[in-house]
């Protein structure tokens, strides 16, 4: 598969083969005869997750809309289907997602195999709003797993399955819980003091539904912050936007979290209220999303050790800066997905833009980790990092329940690869 990569072009896929079936029958038929097999999403890792030294199998041509069940507020959806183009269908029938991440590009069985999250101190990972799953397993037969099954049957290992870095089979497809569609409106704030934060902590990054804190790690302030408002929310913790925000002064023009950048890739902004899927994300979907020639990685540690995590990485702030074109900071609720990184604790984000330059990346990121280590982090699955598996192990109460569920659904590795032989010791 010559000269096939990643979204960043920091990674060439090793893969034998690249097939695009159609119908979840030629999935089963592609997995049936494979030795080695592995999903490929919309390619927005930045390393082997999603490799394989047999076939790829990307479902792009898999990306529909199943059906829309009214009563039971969820929407079923083909694997290959992006979140852009759900969003924009759901919006139309009048429902939403409770979150979105920062860009819409993404495929829905991707971000929720890799814990993908946005931001807000109400909101849980992507994943979380999964309901439903079926995927071809091994075996080539066609697996369902259900939240609300009965016990013993379709619920058991459910929670396992829905973050499950691709390890138990190609998912055909995810019914999601929905929601009304609603209304947002966003606002940008500059320069936001970091002993702010230290002093306000829950106040400002629970201040709007959707809360991302903007630095470059120069000095201590955050750059931007961006505000996304639900548009009629009641709730006491969101209140009116002013000129001033905890010492920040609001934007008077539109702006990228990228220095230098043209903000005509972001999502509206100067308080402009519109439909969900069009604040929600920082990048509009027919533009290229943040610098797109770069590296990333990202840090999710307990919601308690937020403020500690701030200062560790700011007394680093000379190492890491040179390397950077920005760094976002926004909170996650918790959920209980066996392998998502904010499983069983709310958490706080800590994600790096970096410049395409592994070898400088690579130098920085243990000394960051060692910081973190001490305050229980662990790393976004689909971002660079330099953590042992060994620790990264440890911080997963439910490991080896997981490493059980993949014996049962993959028994002789078809769906093993590098990367999970790394860091899921089944």
């Amino acid at each position: 598969m010559a000269n096939w990569r990643n979204w960043a072009g920091n990674y060439t896929y090793k893969a034998a083969a690249l097939h695009r079936p159609t119908s979840v029958e030629e999935v089963q038929e592609l997995v049936h005869q494979s030795r080695y097999v592995k999903a490929l999403g919309s390619r927005h890792s930045f390393h082997d997750i999603a490799d394989t030294k047999g076939a790829l199998i990307s479902l792009e041509r898999m990306n529909r809309v199943v059906s829309l069940d009214r009563q039971q507020m969820s929407v079923s959806v083909e694997g290959g289907i992006r979140y852009g183009d759900l969003c924009r269908y759901l919006n139309q029938e009048g429902y939403a997602l409770h979150n979105l991440a920062s860009l819409p590009h993404i495929s829905v069985a991707g971000a929720c195999a890799t814990g993908t999250h946005g931001s807000g101190d109400l909101n849980r990972s992507l994943a979380a709003a999964v309901r439903g799953i079926e995927f071809v397993g091994a075996d080539g037969a066609l697996h369902a797993l259900d939240r609300d099954g009965t016990p013993g049957e379709l619920h058991e290992g459910f929670p396992g399955a829905v973050v499950s870095l691709g390890g138990l089979g190609i998912v055909t497809r995810l019914t999601l819980e929905v929601v009304p569609a609603f209304s947002v409106s966003q606002v940008i704030f500059e320069n936001l003091p970091f002993s702010q934060v230290e002093r306000h902590f829950d106040q400002i990054l629970g201040s709007a539904y959707s809360v991302s804190l903007f630095t470059d790690w120069r000095a201590p302030v955050f750059n931007q912050v961006w505000l996304k408002h639900r548009i009629l929310e009641t709730e006491s913790h969101f209140s009116e936007v002013g000129s001033e925000f905890f010492g920040a002064t609001r934007a008077i023009g539109r702006m990228h979290p990228v220095p230098d950048h043209s903000s005509e890739s972001c999502t509206k902004q100067m308080g402009t209220p519109g439909p969900w899927h069009e604040r929600l994300p920082h990048f509009r979907l027919n533009f290229t999303p943040s610098s797109g020639d770069e590296l990333q990685s990202e840090y999710i540690v307990p919601r308690r050790n937020a403020c500690a995590a701030l200062r560790a990485i700011s007394r680093l702030g000379e190492k890491v800066a040179p390397h950077l074109l920005v760094s976002e900071v926004r909170t996650i609720a918790a959920d209980d997905l066996w392998l998502s990184p904010c499983y069983n604790q709310a958490s706080v984000a800590f994600h790096f833009t970096w410049k395409k330059d592994w070898a400088a990346v690579a130098a920085v990121l243990p000394q960051l980790e060692t910081e973190l280590i001490p305050l229980g982090v662990r790393p976004h699955w689909g971002k660079l990092f330099t953590l042992s598996p060994e620790y990264v192990q440890s911080t997963y109460p439910k490991m080896g329940d997981f490493e059980r569920l993949l014996r049962r659904y993959d028994p002789y590795g078809k769906f093993r690869n590098a990367y999970l032989e790394k860091y899921v010791a089944a």
